[in-house]
Order: C-alpha cells, then structure tokens, then sequence
C-alpha cells in the first residue's frame, strides 16, 4: 500500500456505504438502509467544519455552548454524513432531506448510534479486495 491508495480510497469513501438499521432488541434487519460517507471522506471533513463554525456562531458571549446546543450541533455534523436512504414511515417514503435526517436521529437514539458506529469504522470503507470480498 503506498499513499496513492490512502488518497483513492478517501474519495471512494465519499460514495458512501450502505448501512442496514438493525432492531436494537433483536439485531433482525429492519429494511431501513442509509448511505454513509466514510471518516476519511471530504464529506466527513466538510461535516467536522460546519459543525466547528456552529458551535462558534451559537457559543455565549463568554464562549460556552449548552449541552444541548452542542448536541444539535453533533446530530447536525452526523446528518451530514448520510447521503441517501431507503426509509419509510407509514408505508410512504420520507424524502431524503437534511431536515428529516435530523429528525429521524434525534427521534431515535438506535438509529443514530448505529449511524455514527458505522460512519466511524473504517473497516466499513475498506477499499475493494479479493480477501474482504468486496466487488
């Protein structure tokens, strides 16, 4: 491996990788499928910078941020990592719009640990070879 492959393999990442929500009682597959970018994508990158200047552009004038602003702030920066999905509720699609991805993390704590552990692995993105048995 030399550094080229680290470089192709950042932009492969920004394709994103699906991720299949599993229940979190019994680990079935729920049919529920998001598109993630990887940690080593420029979408992460973005996502990181846009979630650093809103925490600045909401911090006090003393500095400090609220738990739960910085909690929006996190949920926003992981909304920005999802690039697609294949999700319904009450049998219709929910459009893929940043604003109803905030709203499904935040309504549920499953779905977006899951996310976030997903966004996170790096085995997740690894680049396509015959022994992980990627195509």
């Amino acid at each position: 491996m030399d550094f080229s492959d680290f470089i192709s393999n950042a932009i492969d990442q920004d394709r994103g990788r699906t991720l299949e929500i599993t229940n979190p009682f019994t680990g079935e597959r729920t049919g529920m499928r998001f598109t993630i970018a990887g940690p080593d994508s420029d979408a992460n990158r973005r996502a990181r910078l846009e979630m650093a200047d809103e925490l600045a552009e909401i911090a006090r004038p003393d500095g400090t941020v609220t738990a739960e602003m910085r909690e929006m702030a996190r949920i926003n920066c992981l909304a920005r990592l999802v690039l697609g999905w294949d999700l319904k509720e009450g049998g219709k699609p929910i459009p893929f719009e940043h604003r109803h991805v905030v709203r499904v993390l935040r309504a549920s704590s499953a779905i977006q640990q899951q996310v976030d552990a997903f966004a996170g692995d790096r085995r997740n993105f690894a680049p396509p070879s015959p022994s992980n048995g990627q195509c």
